[in-house]
């Protein structure tokens, strides 16, 4: 039988010691041996923090981000031997696509929103300058550095590879290595997307580590700058919160576990509304997708007690449609359960279910379970079950209690409050749904039940086109929930990169703050030379290189030309007597025609190295400018982000960050803002040969 090999300090190794044995989950066939005994595993973290770690944090945020997008390009052109490993674990092709295709498309996410967001710097200023004196010469801010440690990830089976590349991607763009210990029942197919990820050369060594078995001693040699996270039962994750290394060293841990995640339909829904359909179709689509095996599943439909049998009806009617058996068979829609051990707990927790409070509608027995496919005779296959609860104030077990594959349990409310209180009794889920036509009802809802869960789906006819559905976490929105959900926020945009960095507030001069932060603050010193800087390449502009303008006295003429051009003739910059009973006291020029003004001063109109306008943020008018003030522009290089060119056949660019600060005669600011320009670079990516 063959063995399944961890990957540590650089090699492919098997343990020395006991086996345990990984089934084909359709066939019920032996697959894999695995053990990790008497492997070097508290070397890995050493291996990790000096070789990875080193490597990871010499790179600035936009190389990790080229890093990831070409592992997930060399993942997407190898994903069909991810497949034909997935069908092992009895997953549907569609089940497939979530956890592989899936995976890499959040790779290509965070990589996408590095591009956008972060700097070509391995140092993360997260703010702007915090005043800390009156005159504005003592300041602070924070930035955001990579901790020389290591991210050891504990991950559930039912999402092998998604599972993974979810916390990879932002583990990454914090510039920390990661050690990977996939649940052993489903390991082969992360040990396949491991393997292709090392075979590619396309990150450091050290930066990805693989234990295919259990964790031994490792929790003993963690320190300070690690990291945890894991994924799986609300037990197993409790153990781990509590070992004496982790509380000693203070090492940062987070924990996703299972949820009784729950989906509303609202009083206002009729059976002949087209909401009433999608609430059936998002309960089915959500009890048999991977078998019911998702974190994210709906366990308690809550509906009201009035539709509580056409509910049933149209429930049953759809879920009698899903096949189950062979994933490889064209009419199946559910394949098997993970493991034999995994259907013994999920009939165990249903029969404790039905001695608490519940009473079977279909399914909750193996006796009369059908299964497509020949060779699946023999697999870890359950029936599609819905339970119902009559009183779910009275009986708990239903709140408490989740079967871990394709079951729910259908439950009634009277009022709106009463389904906000079942809701509740969750004690924290990752998701919970609402479907309602009506808008008032779902902010009701919302607001009472947003506390007890870490994403929430409002779905209506309007949404439904292009809706990801209930169950879908996605790379910008937080993964994660309260209470029984662990507390734990997987994904979340740059928020969970945060997560693997370190904040620190650093005080000092506005000098000192921009010379730490490669990244000019107001109030640091300038840099002014006679070429305009926008004569200046991408590569030649110094950050704090600044331009003063000539002045321009404002008139009368300019408010009405620009009215007139704008159409904006609104009383204050028109009306004399409208304008005197105004807070101005006066007419005062168009923030606008400010700003546009700025730019007829600042800009240098020639053909050159600056390409295009990209944008503007952060704008404040400070002060108003009335008829007769005289403005000014200060234009500071604030930052530069280098753009990879994708092809030789683009220009070479990239972005500048540019402070602007309109002054009046007093030399007080009237406007401050940022404006962006694309800027060509001397150099491209690609030389000739290539």
């Amino acid at each position: 039988m063959q063995q399944l090999t961890s990957y540590l300090s650089g090699a492919w190794v098997y343990g020395q010691g006991p086996s345990r044995e990984i089934q084909h989950a359709v066939t019920g066939e032996p697959l894999y041996q695995v053990c990790s005994d008497g492997l070097p595993l508290a070397a890995s973290l050493s291996y990790a923090r000096k070789l990875g770690g080193t490597a990871l944090a010499k790179m600035t945020f936009q190389q990790r981000a080229q890093m990831m997008k070409a592992v997930a390009k060399h993942l997407l052109a190898n994903k069909e031997a991810l497949y034909q490993i997935s069908y092992q674990t009895g997953a549907t092709r569609n089940d497939s696509w979530v956890d592989i295709e899936g995976g890499i498309a959040t790779l290509f996410s965070y990589a996408g929103l590095a591009g956008r967001e972060l700097p070509d710097d391995t140092l993360w200023p997260e703010d702007e300058l915090i005043p800390l004196s009156k005159q504005s010469q003592f300041a602070a801010r924070h930035v955001l550095t990579s901790r020389p440690g290591v991210a050891l990830h504990i991950n559930a089976f039912n999402f092998p590879c998604w599972g993974m590349l979810e916390k990879l991607a932002p583990t990454w763009l914090a510039g920390m290595p990661a050690i990977i210990k996939p649940a052993t029942a489903s390991a082969q197919l992360t040990q396949a997307m491991v393997k292709l990820i090392i075979d590619s050369g396309l990150v450091p060594e050290g930066a990805l580590q693989l234990i295919c078995g259990g964790v031994g001693d490792m929790f003993d040699h963690l320190d300070y700058q690690d990291a945890v996270t894991f994924t799986g039962s609300a037990q197993t994750g409790q153990k781990l919160r509590y070992h004496p290394r982790l509380l000693e060293k203070s090492i940062a841990f987070t924990m996703e576990t299972d949820s009784l995640n729950c989906c509303v339909l609202g009083e206002d829904v009729t059976p002949d509304m087209p909401e009433f359909a999608l609430f059936i179709k998002e309960v089915s689509r959500e009890m048999t997708s991977k078998a019911g095996q998702k974190c994210t599943a709906i366990r308690r439909i809550i509906v009201p007690a009035a539709r509580i049998a056409e509910v049933q009806q149209a429930l049953l009617q759809r879920l009698a449609g899903v096949k189950i058996g062979d994933p490889q068979r064209e009419e199946v829609r559910m394949g098997a359960l993970v493991n034999q051990e995994q259907r013994d707990d999920v009939q165990q927790k249903v029969e404790f279910l039905l001695r608490n409070g519940c009473e079977p509608l279909c399914g909750a027995t193996l006796d009369k379970l059908e299964v497509v496919g020949d060779s699946a005779q023999s697999g870890a296959f359950y029936p599609i079950t819905l339970l119902y609860c009559a009183d779910p104030f009275r009986h708990q077990a239903v709140h408490g209690t989740e079967a871990f594959g394709p079951v729910a349990t259908l439950m009634p409310y009277q009022t709106t409050e009463q389904a906000v209180e079942l809701a509740l009794l969750g004690q924290g889920s990752l998701v919970g749904s609402l479907v309602t036509a009506d808008v008032g009802l779902a902010s009701q809802f919302i607001r009472a039940t947003a506390c007890a869960h870490g994403r929430m789906l409002v779905l209506d006819r309007h949404a439904a086109a292009e809706s990801t559905g209930h169950g879908s976490p996605l790379p910008l929105l937080v993964h994660g929930g309260p209470g029984r959900a662990g507390g734990g926020e997987e994904l979340g945009g740059l928020r969970a990169v945060k997560h693997y960095m370190q904040r620190t507030a650093i005080q000092g001069s506005p000098s000192m703050l921009a010379a730490i932060g490669h990244e000019w603050v107001r109030g640091a010193n300038v840099v002014e030379e006679q070429v305009h800087p926008f004569r200046k390449y991408f590569e030649q502009l110094q950050i704090g290189e600044s331009l003063l303008t000539a002045r321009r006295t404002i008139t009368e003429a300019d408010l009405v030309n620009f009215a007139c051009l704008s159409g904006d003739h609104f009383y204050a910059h028109m009306d004399k007597i409208g304008a005197a009973e105004s807070l101005f006291g006066e007419r005062v020029a168009h923030g606008y025609f400010v700003v546009s003004a700025a730019a007829g001063l600042f800009v240098d109109p020639g053909v050159g190295p600056v390409i295009a306008n990209y944008g503007m943020e952060n704008l404040r008018f400070i002060e108003p400018v009335k008829i007769g003030d005289t403005i000014q522009v200060r234009l500071t290089c604030k930052k530069k982000i280098r753009k990879p060119q994708k092809t030789a056949e683009d220009r070479p660019h990239g972005v500048v960050v540019w402070d602007v600060q309109v002054l009046n005669q007093h030399q007080q600011a009237v406007a401050l803002y940022s404006i962006l320009t694309l800027v060509a670079r001397q150099e491209g990516d690609f030389n000739t040969a290539q």
